[in-house]
């Protein structure tokens, strides 16, 4: 199961300033079964309270602050002191990801407004509490509810959850060199589709292991791993992936079971079908014709058709 932190109005906790919430219907009821949530709010752990006076960033002399727009009490420092003791407090949790209420000005992850003295705002910040987060967890997939309402967004979201899911798993126990290895291997057409370059470094990391400790080596390969997979997939580059999965059955399948497999990835490739569809037709060749190296590849089983939707 997922392991995700979530600002807690999200899942229709009635901790916003107005004493209501911003309960959304895909985390809460389409991605919730398969999620292990963290809610947290940090102006309610702040101690300001529900209902409680609305609070902006501002800009003023030095940077950006954080106040309480009627009497303008700085409540920036708190702020931070307090996101930067709660990430550490999410640290030992091992989360997969988080996803962060749009637009505030505590855990709006970007295009947070902030106001001048002038009235006037522009969509330039980022929450406090996002920005610790971001600080203590630099290749934790983060997004917003808002961002999340776009198919590709969300898409490349849930790869990266299930992803750091895998890995969470993986180094669970003491991890030895052959099983880094294994990882890499069964990760390598999810990776190439976000990013040749990292699976060509991924690669040099695996060979090394033998060489260096393996802990220091499956801690920087991590780092990677997840770097590569926060590189958004291209069309091109998976059509390559699925051109290269197609080769696995040159001499195994007919010559009409090889053509129509081709038009499908062509016409993926030219944007008039979805990755779906020869996705799931080379899982199936590879699943009839016992082709293990294909069939145990993460990138032909991508998260549940209902997430994606």
């Amino acid at each position: 199961m997922l392991r995700v932190g979530i600002s807690a109005c999200l899942l229709g906790e009635r901790v916003r300033w107005d004493g209501g919430h911003k309960r959304d219907a895909f985390l809460a009821d389409v991605l919730g079964p398969r999620v292990e949530w963290v809610a947290v709010c940090p102006e309610v752990e702040l101690g300001l309270g529900v209902p409680r006076p609305p609070i902006r960033l501002e800009r003023a002399r030095g940077g950006v602050r954080l106040r309480v727009v009627k009497g303008g009490d700085d409540l920036t420092e708190r702020m931070r002191a307090h996101a930067a003791w709660r990430a550490q407090t999410l640290g030992p949790l091992a989360l997969d990801g988080y996803v962060l209420k749009s637009r505030s000005p505590s855990c709006g992850l970007a295009r947070v407004p902030v106001h001048d003295a002038d009235g006037g705002s522009t969509e330039t910040g980022r929450g406090l509490f996002a920005e610790a987060l971001a600080a203590a967890f630099p290749w934790m997939p983060m997004e917003d509810e808002a961002r999340l309402a776009r198919p590709a967004v969300r898409e490349h979201f849930l790869a990266r959850l299930y992803a750091a899911a895998r890995w969470r798993a993986f180094t669970r126990g003491r991890a030895r060199a052959g099983e880094l290895q294994a990882f890499h291997a069964a990760h390598k057409y999810a990776i190439l589709a976000h990013s040749p370059a990292h699976y060509t470094a991924l690669g040099r990391l695996v060979a090394s292991a033998g060489k260096r400790p393996v802990a220091r080596v499956v801690r920087e390969y991590g780092e990677h791993f997840m770097a590569a997979l926060a590189i958004p997939a291209s069309r091109g580059r998976h059509a390559n992936v699925l051109e290269h999965a197609a080769g696995f059955f040159k001499r195994a399948l007919p010559e009409p079971e090889r053509e129509a497999l081709a038009g499908v990835i062509g016409r993926y490739r030219r944007g008039r079908a979805p990755l779906a569809a020869p996705v799931t037709l080379i899982r199936a060749h590879a699943e009839r014709l016992g082709v293990a190296y294909l069939d145990g590849q993460v990138y032909l089983r991508p998260p549940a058709h209902d997430l994606l939707s």
